[in-house]
């Protein structure tokens, strides 16, 4: 089974203090579903179109498992707490 990575990338932040919120309960969530979070913050250096954005990089075991993190009632609760605060894009990629 090929691992999975879910790729987030923030538009824009506009309530700090939700993110803040946020991390504390996203974190222990996507752990608990099997989530390891390999990268986040603001890129080292863009190319191309890249957009100088926060982005967060997590590793799963699997595309089921990335979606199963993203659906549990943990996560949704950490997704009400940011609720207004960012505008966000989120993928998840399977590995080849």
């Amino acid at each position: 089974m090929a691992k999975a990575y879910w790729v987030a990338t923030y538009r824009t932040i506009s309530n700090p203090d939700a993110l803040a919120a946020y991390a504390k309960l996203s974190g222990p969530a996507i752990a608990a579903a099997g989530g390891r979070i390999l990268a986040r913050g603001l890129p080292a250096h863009v190319y191309e179109a890249g957009l100088p954005q926060r982005t967060v990089l997590i590793e799963f075991d699997s595309v089921e498992q990335a979606r199963a993190a993203h659906d549990s009632p943990a996560y949704q609760d950490a997704l009400a707490v940011l609720a207004g605060g960012a505008e966000r894009d989120i993928r998840i990629v399977e590995s080849v």
